[in-house]
């Protein structure tokens, strides 16, 4: 692991902008896939590892509505959200990390869990009122476990790897009755 990281850390640093077209997405479509495809692995890890289903017991159907959210939700919503952050906040100091990272979780988190778990429910079959109240119990929870460290080349690579975690963690809460 120590090696593949050596290897990525080099990497970067001889191709930033080729290295972070093919981990996070340059382009709106590719950044699309790989939302899709993060969200779709969330889920995946989510149903194996946390809920412990079994191969016999995984939900495809789950898998691909999560990765449709992914898709048509998640990748344009937080690609525009990082955007308009750079905007308000331009700089790459420690300090202009801290303050969008505080920022990112006071005010975009709260909101984007609640629009996730709207869209979830709305997917899965419930009703408003029921998503209300599903939100209402998860919501103060995992807006606090969303903090990653906003290092400059080290950004794509955490912030894919904290994806990963979040969005097993997402699907998980989004489809636990």
């Amino acid at each position: 692991m120590a090696a593949l990281w050596r290897s990525y850390q080099r990497l970067m640093a001889q191709h930033p902008w080729k290295v972070q077209i093919l981990t996070a997405g340059k382009s709106l479509c590719w950044g699309l896939l790989c939302a899709g495809s993060l969200v779709g692995v969330g889920d995946v890890i989510s149903q194996q590892l946390v809920e412990r289903r079994g191969l016999r017991g995984h939900s495809s159907r789950r898998t691909l509505k999560m990765m449709a959210i992914g898709f048509c939700f998640v990748g344009p919503v937080v690609g525009g959200w990082y955007q308009l952050l750079d905007r308000l906040i331009p700089g790459n100091t420690r300090m202009v990390a801290l303050k969008k990272m505080a920022l990112d979780q006071v005010g975009f988190a709260p909101c984007f869990l609640g629009c996730f778990l709207a869209i979830a429910g709305a997917l899965n079959g419930l009703s408003a009122e029921e998503s209300w109240a599903k939100i209402r119990r998860v919501s103060p929870e995992p807006c606090w476990g969303q903090y990653s460290p906003r290092e400059l080349q080290l950004v794509l690579a955490v912030v894919q790897v904290v994806a990963v975690v979040w969005n097993s963690y997402l699907s998980w809460k989004a489809n636990k009755l």
